[in-house]
């Protein structure tokens, strides 16, 4: 196989388009094993191979290695090996958000060491509750970050209104709204952009699926920006998903490596109201 057919594997899984050529190829190429895998009860199931991935099917098949992929629940495990093979990706239109522990560094000084690391798993796992229930791709749980990306393929044509209902439902999981005040201080940015998403490695095989680009770091920028129990939301995500800011506070921001003045909207959960169900892919 040569990269561009990888690239096109990857808009494919990003978009739900690709060039025909590919499109008859990759059937070609699936046909027989979707085939063997549909005989197995089970749903839901991954996008591209058909592979169960709840159910008696996919507790039969994890004897033979068939696993949630790690960057997606709406994919299995082998199509994620699959697409870890090149070093390819594709630039796409997408949303994403970035959501950090406000104060973490001053929190883990002044906390037992096995306090804080409960805190962070816990952080963790609320929030990747909150963003698999969005149908978001988990981009990066690292230190006291989370990441994730919103593409059209899983999280539909307005994935930018997914990735806004998914940062206020995540800093409602932190406990930001409660009276009582939130069991982790969290900030969030929301942006939508054109970004790199794929595979990039090391010389020594190492590889990592990423998302590069100024969107990427315009989005990492917003969410620094953003105190405990704020939503930073970018006016391009405002348009694109749709959004109804009616009442949200309006800031520019001069934000580090970036030319111009950013101009967001701000949602703050100390005045949220009763969340929205989550946007069907």
């Amino acid at each position: 196989m040569n990269k561009h057919f990888f690239d096109e594997m990857w808009r494919w899984y990003l978009t739900g388009r690709a060039e025909p050529d590919f499109l008859d190829k990759f059937e070609s190429m699936s046909r027989r094993e979707r085939a063997f895998k549909h005989l197995f009860p089970g749903r839901p199931r991954c996008f591209e191979c058909d592979v169960p991935l709840s159910g008696l099917g996919a507790w039969l098949l994890r004897w033979m290695g068939s696993r949630v992929s790690t960057f997606s629940p709406r994919l299995c495990g082998g199509c994620e090996t699959a697409a870890r093979k090149a070093e390819s990706g594709a630039e796409v239109e997408l949303s994403m958000i970035f959501a950090d522990v406000r104060g973490s560094t001053p929190l883990a000084e002044s906390t037992p060491h096995a306090v804080f690391k409960d805190t962070i798993k816990r952080f963790y796992k609320a929030t990747t509750d909150v963003l698999v229930e969005h149908n978001a791709m988990v981009n990066r749980l690292m230190g006291d970050q989370v990441s994730a990306l919103f593409v059209e393929r899983f999280a539909g044509k307005l994935h930018a209104r997914a990735a806004f209902h998914a940062a206020r439902q995540l800093l409602l999981a932190t406990g930001h709204g409660d009276p009582h005040g939130a069991w982790v201080p969290v900030g969030v940015g929301v942006h939508t952009g054109s970004a790199f998403v794929g595979v990039v490695g090391s010389a020594s095989g190492v590889n990592e699926i990423a998302v590069l680009g100024s969107a990427a770091n315009l989005c990492a920028r917003l969410s620094s920006q953003a105190a405990a129990g704020e939503v930073l939301i970018s006016e391009e995500a405002v348009r694109s998903g749709g959004l109804d800011v009616t009442g949200l506070e309006q800031r520019t921001l001069q934000l580090k490596g970036i030319d111009q003045p950013v101009s967001v909207r701000v949602w703050k959960a100390a005045q949220a109201q009763p969340e929205a169900a989550p946007i069907p892919a």
